[in-house]
């Protein structure tokens, strides 16, 4: 149990956390939400003792394992396989005390460190490692690679993955699916599913937070409100409490408008109807969900186009790869006005390649593009957060692609975005992940686009942000095509899904459960061609394989044989070492005589039994090399 009593926490002068209550149950999975800044990561930092509170009591049970996510990787030459390892902090000593033990030759410690390596499932360590690099998108045979050849985002991933391996009595979460896709989004609920320890989650990904956890704890105004459920349960709840405001009644008629406005396009085309259906019953809870919101200081529509093109975008027969290798094949895709297309795929199939070739950032290697004469591109890519002027403020941006523009228009522009008083004029540099990414789309939406190309737009937006996005881009008139692993923003933005796979782009029959399931079926297709694929072995291959295994397997049991010889004998030493600790035993020195007697005679065994325990493992090692 965690127990926070009248807690009180500031950073600088200023309050995050002002006489809060808390209690938290062993196994319970807790969200935790707020407006950035609000003191959620803090608080985590709290817990793993790195603040101290201002006033108020933290309770943590004894001897709590705590797990969290690094925040830097260092440029180790190790093998992502053996960093990944190391997050089992016990696992990695017995391993090193095991190695000082063999040089010490001391054979009555090894076989002591050896059961406790089994114990706690060290003989497996190395396939749980690999299962979870495969789960978070590493490719078979990366996990080899050292970790200072990965980019930033899969060094990530690694420390999302020593996390994981460490065996936690607390697990702690800070946005974890910020570098991940949809595939690996999904294979981490079910893991965490499984995971049997206390969970405390900051995320602003609804669909993950619906699924994972069992109550929601909101930040708001330095308290913490505990809610039983979910995020969906907790809209529910919070908006009751909200509704009977007349102002979210108003704000929650316009956001509805635009639900109804995307319903009265599609819900009569039968191409559609599905997708269309869907928006019909997000429409009909939403009187409740979006009072939940009305609070949210992010505003903002997109600009309608000025002009557009009949056809924006064509793609007839067209590669598309990098040098000499093609990623994409025979690509036949279309993009008309009002297309609202996602983008499905596994992990490396080709999601970002596609959609730098629609942005013009790679050209076809065959085939042919053809781009609308009004075509007017608004491109968002995690790259382009870079890409800012680190000198320059909010303002300055958007001063540069209209010169003519008013300080006081685009101030106001920027204030749906959440840019009010001077941090509209301040240098972007020290701005947040989250800050960057509001500010690329904000420069988005002046340059009214009438084609939308978005990868991973959510990347760092919190809740209310991404509430904001998406009633934005269901109002949006132009042409949209989002690669997302945000389920609610693909579910209520888009009405095609397209699936990258195999090297071919294609129409995907079917909606993101449906997607689920052909991921699953895709995997395990994976691991059957990887089995069908395998070496072939030789009869000679076989013969001397058989030989190897005939060689072990009396090893094999003479190592059984010997342990558990060892076992017995160390106990019958621990009972007599306990007994000659006595005193009152050396008051009949025959009685102390024989157990001295023995405790040589034992030591004498003990010694010779361990040296052959040496020597078997030693010839064993060496068969399995050869």
């Amino acid at each position: 149990m965690i127990k926070l009593r009248q807690i009180s926490l500031q950073r600088g002068q200023r309050v995050l956390l002002d006489a809060v209550d808390l209690t938290v149950f062993a196994g319970q999975k807790v969200g935790f939400i707020g407006a950035n800044g609000c003191g959620k990561s803090s608080l985590f930092a709290l817990l793993r003792g790195e603040l101290h509170v201002e006033q108020g009591e933290l309770e943590l049970p004894s001897q709590y394992t705590i797990a969290h996510v690094a925040q830097e990787t260092p440029a180790l030459s190790i093998p992502a396989l053996d960093y990944v390892l190391q997050g089992d902090q016990e696992l990695h000593q017995l391993e090193q005390a095991l190695k000082q033990a063999e040089h010490d030759h001391d054979g009555m410690k090894v076989a002591e460190l050896h059961a406790r390596y089994d114990s706690i499932g060290g003989y497996t360590a190395t396939a749980r490692a690999a299962q979870l690099l495969h789960g978070l998108g590493f490719t078979v045979g990366s996990e080899w690679q050292p970790v200072d050849t990965f980019s930033g985002g899969w060094r990530m991933r690694l420390n999302l993955a020593q996390a994981l391996m460490c065996r936690s009595d607390l697990l702690l979460l800070d946005e974890p699916t910020n570098h991940l896709d949809l595939d690996a989004v999904l294979w981490f609920e079910q893991w965490l599913a499984c995971y049997t320890g206390t969970l405390l989650l900051i995320s602003h990904d609804r669909d993950f937070l619906d699924n994972v956890v069992s109550h929601i704890a909101h930040i708001e105004q330095q308290k913490i409100i505990l809610y039983t459920g979910n995020y969906a349960s907790f809209e529910r709840q919070r908006a009751e409490k909200l509704a009977l405001q007349q102002a979210s009644y108003e704000k929650q008629q316009r956001e509805m408008a635009h639900i109804q406005h995307f319903v009265d396009r599609f819900r009569y085309k039968a191409s559609k109807a599905k997708q269309a259906q869907s928006r019909l019953k997000a429409l009909e809870r939403m009187e409740l969900i979006s009072a939940a919101h009305v609070d949210s200081p992010f505003h903002f529509d997109f600009f309608p186009p000025e002009k557009s093109s009949p056809l924006l975008i064509a793609l007839n027969h067209s590669d598309v790869g990098y040098g000499q290798t093609t990623i994409l094949r025979k690509i036949n895709f279309r993009i008309h006005p009002g297309d609202r297309m996602g983008l499905l795929g596994p992990n490396g199939a080709g999601k970002s390649t596609f959609i730098r070739l629609l942005a013009r950032e790679l050209t076809p290697q065959t085939g042919e593009q053809i781009c609308g004469e009004h075509l007017k591109i608004g491109y968002f890519a995690q790259h382009q957060l870079e890409q800012l002027d680190a000198q320059a403020s909010p303002a300055l941006h958007v001063q540069r692609l209209s010169p003519h523009a008013t300080e006081q228009s685009i101030r106001q522009f920027l204030g749906g975005f959440g840019f009010i008083g001077d941090q509209a004029l301040s240098p972007v540099a020290p701005f947040s992940g989250g800050e960057k990414a509001r500010l690329v789309l904000a420069l988005l939406v002046w340059q009214k686009p009438n084609l939308l190309l978005l990868d991973e737009p959510t990347n760092h937006l919190d809740l209310e942000m991404r509430h904001a996005l998406t009633l934005a881009l269901q109002n949006f008139q132009g042409a949209l095509v989002v690669v997302s692993h945000d389920r609610h923003l693909l579910r209520t933005t888009t009405d095609q899904l397209w699936l990258i796979a195999q090297n071919a782009v294609k129409p995907f029959e079917g909606d993101l459960e449906d997607y689920k399931q052909w991921l699953l079926a895709h995997r395990a297709a994976e691991r059957a061609e990887k089995s069908q694929n395998s070496p072939v072995v030789t009869k000679e291959e076989k013969k001397q394989l058989n030989t190897q295994r005939q060689q072990r397997k009396p090893l094999q049991n003479r190592l059984k044989q010997l342990e558990k010889q060892l076992d017995r004998l160390s106990e019958e030493k621990q009972k007599i070492e306990t007994a000659l600790a006595d005193p009152a035993v050396y008051t009949i020195p025959e009685k102390s005589a024989s157990y001295v007697r023995q405790q040589m005679e034992i030591s004498q065994q003990l010694e010779s039994l361990e040296t052959e325990w040496l020597d078997v493992t030693e010839m064993l090692e060496e068969l399995e090399e050869t």
